[in-house]
């Protein structure tokens, strides 16, 4: 992947994996680790300092080490754990060649192995812990055959005339041991991962998208900012990306001459080290240099301008560097050497101690970063990521402004604008906002691959305009096309192939709906949220037995993905089979146990109950599923016809009240509403507006119109109700109950007509026909939509 920066540390990832195994995401056990993995190395290099160091002078070397402030980034920030894994054992290999090569004339090899294990696991935990095998080289040369040889010869006889009996040809098959071994275990990376280097953004490091001469005059006083930072680490920063670090466009840059500065200085100390034969300031010099040349750019471009916790390893060869040099003044001055390691120690403590305190909130942590990089805007965004995430979406906003003026071609501080002006009801303001980042977006160029040119979260701002003029149901065909552009992009960008598919269900397209799903199949096999949304696009086409196959799969992958829950116990529920009905009864249960105040699972299981005859068990759940919400439509209505059928009208007409005054259009509310005040309230006036409100909603509603006819008969009206059924008939001629209706009214008006004989059917006869009212079906189960 184009986006993957070829990290491989499997040993680091397994250490978090059995912090959250032992406690989760509480945050706690990862920092003790940390903690506990910086006294660790701070012992090690205690170790190793003494090899160099009098006993004294080495403890100076690794409290400076414990306490420097560069390291706080590495040890609170908890991914620097792969610094401090990788120096454990980038310390414990040269603790193991150093003791292979104590002996004089011969070589303990279990300790060249040790060393060569430790190689390797420094790898497996940050690649820079490979670096371990050119110091061990470095400690061959200048340190053991310095203290083997006491006739003065030089490093270079390790290859002389003395062959591979003797101590040098011992020394040369040390190196030559642990260099191949490293070499192995370098080429097994690169088959693991891949030879191909990383690709990075300009924004990641500018100076590798720049052209020559700025190219390398930026990459050459990077060292030189490094190194100023382990000196007077007064200046710190999370982020040193983007804008931070200017590049040097020319010679005449005056940073130049820190550059040069710091090249004459390890020129002059690796000439000093030669000279004076100084064991402590040849493995400062190499401890200094050689872990720092991975992160340097002077070989391949990293992902980063500046980042402190690289420094984690160089910082061992400053601190040793630092050790010598006060040992030296303590010789001479040892006031003046004791006060000053104080002040330095007391400095480090306390700019440690408030740096600890910026890294407390993700907010306080980029915030600190703006007091010392007022020109990256990936700092401003991220300031404005935390409060939006806070809720306070005004002040992100200026954030995020504040980023697109400081860098405008960035595309991210656009969308993040656009995004912001979403949450806050700007959605012309939030579109323009897009479509300005869709601006900033490469151009495709004949013959070249255009998704391997684009950053991957870049094409977020497809899916955040699209999704943002869907809202307008006149616009779902311009969504549809952002989406088709996305994933001409990207094949495999999964989540514009669902989001186009959610479209597509809404145009009614369900054919095209289900084929994106497929094709998003192809690229993401195991995404649950795929299958889901190809059993509501079968659902929508009346599959049910696939569309519950393909919501049983989501299940299957995550078994506690709600939607699936939800549909799948619905369709359980409707296809009727007891066995079924008990399955689907598991599965909202299971809901309610994740959230007990989601309305539509009560409402579901009263839909169960009914279907098992339960009316008591019902009443409970539709009663609960009101109270979560009281203008939930199914479950009012459901739970009203419930307590009509039970001869419970009165209890059942304030819950149809409550139904009709949320929503004045449900037309089976308002008829059995109406036939409540007929039958039990006897209130005709009532049971009147209701009908009256029918048929202003649906004139051509039969069962409306036929119930006004009755409240006519109730009122006498016989002539009323004769011509009210009359046009009732005209409208539904097949329903024989209007028929007979209208032959009783005609039958009545006869019967107490003055010209008219007197009818023998009792009038209670006739009245007791206008209780019938066709009986209400009950709301159907609501779903959640894809």
């Amino acid at each position: 992947m184009e986006q993957s920066h070829k990290s491989y540390r499997p040993l680091t990832v397994l250490t978090f994996r059995w912090n959250y195994a032992i406690h989760g995401l509480q945050p706690a056990g990862y920092h003790l680790v940390n903690l506990l993995l910086h006294a660790l190395v701070s012992l090690l290099y205690y170790r190793v300092c003494a090899m160099f160091l009098p006993e004294f002078a080495s403890f100076v070397a690794a409290i400076l080490f414990a306490v420097h402030p560069i390291h706080t980034e590495a040890v609170t920030g908890v991914v620097g754990r792969a610094e401090m894994l990788s120096s454990v054992f980038f310390l414990g290999a040269l603790l193991c060649y150093a003791r292979a090569a104590s002996r004089r004339r011969c070589t303990d090899w279990r300790y060249v192995a040790a060393c060569t294990v430790c190689v390797g696991v420094a790898m497996l935990c940050k690649e820079q812990g490979i670096t371990v095998t050119a110091v061990c080289v470095v400690y061959e040369l200048f340190v053991a055959q310095k203290r083997r040889s006491s006739t003065g010869r030089s490093w270079v006889d390790i290859w002389g005339k003395g062959g591979w009996g003797c101590a040098c040809g011992e020394a040369a098959r040390r190196i030559t041991t642990v260099c191949f071994a490293t070499l192995a275990l370098l080429a097994a990376r690169l088959h693991v991962m891949g030879a191909q280097l990383p690709v990075f953004t300009r924004f990641d490091n500018p100076a590798g998208a720049a052209p020559p001469p700025a190219r390398h005059l930026t990459f050459a006083y990077l060292p030189a900012l490094n190194a100023w930072l382990l000196t007077l680490p007064e200046a710190l920063c999370c982020d040193w990306t983007m804008g931070t670090v200017a590049l040097l466009k020319s010679w005449r840059d005056p940073r130049n001459l820190a550059t040069l500065a710091l090249a004459t200085s390890l020129i002059a100390g690796a000439i000093h080290a030669l000279r004076t034969r100084s064991s402590a300031l040849s493995m400062g010099l190499a401890l200094l240099v050689l872990p720092f040349l991975p992160a340097s750019n002077l070989f391949f471009p990293v992902g980063f301008v500046v980042a402190e916790r690289v420094l984690y390893m160089p910082s061992m060869g400053w601190c040793l560097i630092i050790a010598h040099g006060w040992r030296l003044l303590a010789k001479k001055r040892a006031k003046l050497a004791a006060s000053t390691l104080i002040f330095l120690l007391l400095a480090f403590s306390a700019k440690t101690y408030v740096r600890n305190w910026d890294w407390k909130t993700e907010y306080s942590i980029f915030a600190s970063g703006l007091k010392v990089n007022r020109n990256n805007a990936k700092l401003y965004n991220n300031v404005g990521h935390a409060l939006e995430a806070d809720g306070k979406y005004s002040e992100a906003l200026e954030f995020f402004k504040t980023a697109v003026n400081v860098q405008p071609d960035d595309v991210g501080a656009h969308i993040n604008v656009g995004r912001t002006f979403n949450h806050l009801g700007l959605y012309q303001e939030a579109e323009d906002a897009y479509v300005q980042a869709k601006s900033l977006l490469p151009k495709a160029k004949p013959g070249e691959s255009y998704q391997a040119r684009i950053a991957p979260n870049h094409l977020n701002v497809f899916l955040n305009l699209a999704n943002l003029i869907s809202k307008n149901a006149t616009r779902l065909e311009e969504a549809d096309m952002l989406y088709r552009q996305a994933i001409s992009m990207r094949a495999d960008y999964t989540q514009a192939y669902i989001n186009r598919g959610d479209i597509l269900i809404k145009l009614n397209r369900t054919k095209e709906a289900q084929e994106v799903y497929e094709r998003a199949l192809l690229y993401d096999s195991g995404n649950p949220d795929i299958y889901y949304n190809l059993g509501v696009v079968l659902l929508e086409q009346g599959k049910a037995s696939q569309a519950l196959a393909y919501l049983d799969k989501a299940l299957e992958l995550e078994p506690e993905h709600e939607q699936a829950l939800l549909n799948s116990a619905i369709l359980l529920q409707e296809l009727g089979a007891a066995d079924l009905r008990h399955l689907a009864r598991q599965r909202l249960l299971k809901l309610l146990d994740k959230d007990a105040t989601n309305e539509r699972v009560h409402f579901n299981l009263g839909m169960v109950c009914m279907d098992e005859g339960d009316a008591e068990c019902a009443e409970r759940w539709f009663r609960a599923a009101v109270h979560l919400k009281p203008d939930f439509r199914s479950a009012l209505f459901n739970l009203a016809l419930l307590l009509a059928d039970r001869r419970r009208p009165l209890e059942a007409a304030p819950f149809l009240k409550q139904l009709v005054r949320h929503h004045p259009d449900h037309v089976k509310a308002l008829v059995l509403l109406g036939d409540i005040y007929i039958n039990s309230v006897k209130d005709l006036d009532a049971a009147e507006s209701c009908y009256r409100r029918i048929l202003e909603l649906e004139a051509d509603n039969v069962q409306a119109l036929h119930n006004l006819c009755v409240v006519a008969v109730e009122r006498g009206k016989l002539a009323v109700a004769e011509e009210c059924l009359t046009r009732a008939a005209s409208l539904a001629p097949h329903e024989h109950y209007i028929q007979r209706h209208l032959a009783v009214v005609r039958a009545r008006r006869a019967a107490v007509s003055p010209t008219h004989p007197k009818s023998n059917t009792p009038g209670a006869e006739v009245k007791a026909r206008w209780n019938y009212i066709p009986q209400q079906p009950p709301d159907p189960h609501e779903t959640d939509p894809s």
